[in-house]
């Protein structure tokens, strides 16, 4: 545990990022975007947000719609290229929302994804099997 009773996120559940890697096919070319839930530090559940809107090359999370909910530690989206690096946009949303970002790209697999912190440091998450 963290300051404040937070708990460290060390691993998101391969569920997770399957069922990110599925939206996001589904929405291609427009970007797809969710919250994420943490229990007990590994990020375990998919947060569907009401209002999202996706687009080509953004997606808007309604984050007023979001549950009053300490376990939503950040959010998830989608880049319809093949670079997971955070955007300026991206960048600005990292300091404003959660503790945890993770963007994945073009193919949309377990391989092209990309977690960050609040400042947009790169971090590792262990993927559960």
């Amino acid at each position: 545990m963290s300051l404040f009773g937070k708990k460290e996120i060390t691993g998101i559940t391969e569920r997770v990022l399957k069922m990110v890697s599925e939206s996001a096919k589904d929405a291609h070319p427009n970007e797809f975007a969710a919250g994420l839930r943490e229990i007990d530090g590994v990020i375990s559940e998919l947060i569907l947000v009401p209002g999202t809107v996706s687009g080509p090359v953004s997606a808007i999370l309604k984050l007023t719609n979001l549950p009053v909910d300490y376990s939503i530690v950040g959010v998830v989206h989608t880049h319809p290229g093949r670079n997971p690096s955070p955007s300026k946009k991206d960048f600005n949303m990292f300091g404003r929302y959660g503790r945890i970002h993770i963007i994945m790209a073009y193919p949309y697999d377990l391989d092209s994804w990309q977690a960050y912190d609040s400042t947009g440091k790169e971090i590792d998450l262990e993927i559960i099997r």
